[in-house]
């Protein structure tokens, strides 16, 4: 009896100090930090408890505008911009995450510091649009779309519109610009 209940409490320990804390800077597709796909803006002030969380409230409630949430650290280093899906709405799910801090990375260490190189190495792009001033790469199976000044690429592809950008068209030291996560919640 004595035997059972030491190896039950051994193995109770054992699978206690297995559980795996959640890394709060590691970005996957369904979860960014301790943020996920399925976190509504009611639930920040719980998961940002230590932060600060600053959200932008037009004076006009009934322009239907959707205002960014940003979340700061206590020391003032701003880390994540939030955009819900629906305005002034704290059941609403996040839509979207730009990336600001650079120790938010993925399992493959891209982050807001990363260049092109460091994406195109590691992730399949599934597209490349060619905007006014930049171009964004997204990659799907993480859910990023990242965005490229057209000052990175060369001289004769930063001006054409109808111009279908791909991989080789961008140089490979090219720095990103923004680094958004997307999240489409129904």
């Amino acid at each position: 009896m004595q035997k059972s209940l030491f190896s039950l409490i051994l193995l109770c320990i054992f699978l206690y100090s297995c559980k795996k804390e959640q890394n709060p800077f590691e970005i996957n597709n369904q979860h960014i930090g301790l943020l996920t796909d399925s976190t509504q803006v009611k639930d920040l002030k719980t998961i940002y408890n230590n932060d600060s969380i600053v959200g932008f409230v037009s004076g006009d409630a009934f322009t239907g505008n959707i205002n960014n949430i940003e979340i700061f650290e206590k020391g003032g280093k701003q880390l994540l911009i939030l955009t819900p899906s629906q305005s002034l709405d704290s059941t609403s799910f996040i839509k979207s995450i730009r990336v600001i801090d650079p120790r938010f990375k993925t399992p493959k260490n891209i982050s807001s510091l990363s260049t092109f190189k460091d994406i195109s190495s590691n992730y399949k792009i599934s597209r490349i649009d060619n905007l006014i001033n930049s171009v964004v790469v997204t990659v799907n199976e993480i859910n990023a779309s990242f965005t490229i000044d057209k000052k990175e690429l060369p001289a004769n592809l930063r001006f054409d519109m109808d111009l279908k950008v791909e991989a080789i068209h961008i140089p490979e030291n090219a720095k990103i610009k923004y680094f958004f996560i997307n999240w489409n919640k129904a």
